[in-house]
């Protein structure tokens, strides 16, 4: 919204919108698969596009993170989220910048019901201001490129103080 992106073309198994941010001509793409098979979206839009894989950006929720919480990365394995395995099992390729927005359970229930159920008033308040910040950094990626925006969005929550 910010940058007046409408991701609503459709290109093959995704939802594509073409824009500015920061200068630079951008790709948002909604991939419009099973989560476990966005790698098949990505790698047709990759494709299409012809792009180099260290210009792919990508957002996803992640449950080994405290809800609301927000951790980018320059490269790596897709750990234990299914739809990055699948991204980078097809890719044949790790070496491109992610965010990672914290969905994290802090209680131990079966991880299907927890990430298709609803969130409570406050973890929807964490998530909207996450998914800006996830915008946010996303922009300083195209505009200063990873280092940068890791420096300036990877910050580690203050510990609440106990009042002994």
């Amino acid at each position: 919204e910010k940058y007046n992106i409408a991701v609503d073309a459709k290109k093959g198994r995704a939802y594509v919108g073409k824009g500015i941010i920061e200068g630079q001509k951008v790709l948002l793409v909604k991939p419009q698969t099973y989560m476990n098979l966005s790698g098949q979206s990505v790698m047709e839009v990759m494709n299409f596009y012809k792009e180099d894989i260290e210009n792919l950006i990508v957002i996803y929720d992640d449950i080994d993170i405290p809800t609301g919480t927000i951790r980018l990365r320059k490269k790596g394995s897709a750990g234990t989220h299914n739809g990055m395995r699948n991204i980078v099992y097809l890719l044949q390729e790790d070496g491109f910048p992610r965010i990672r927005v914290g969905i994290g359970s802090e209680s131990k229930v079966d991880l299907i019901h927890y990430v298709t159920s609803g969130v409570t008033k406050k973890e929807k308040d964490l998530l909207e201001d996450a998914l800006t910040r996830a915008a946010d950094a996303a922009a300083c990626i195209v505009e200063k490129g990873i280092e940068k925006a890791m420096n300036e969005y990877n910050i580690r929550p203050k510990k609440e103080e106990k009042n002994d």
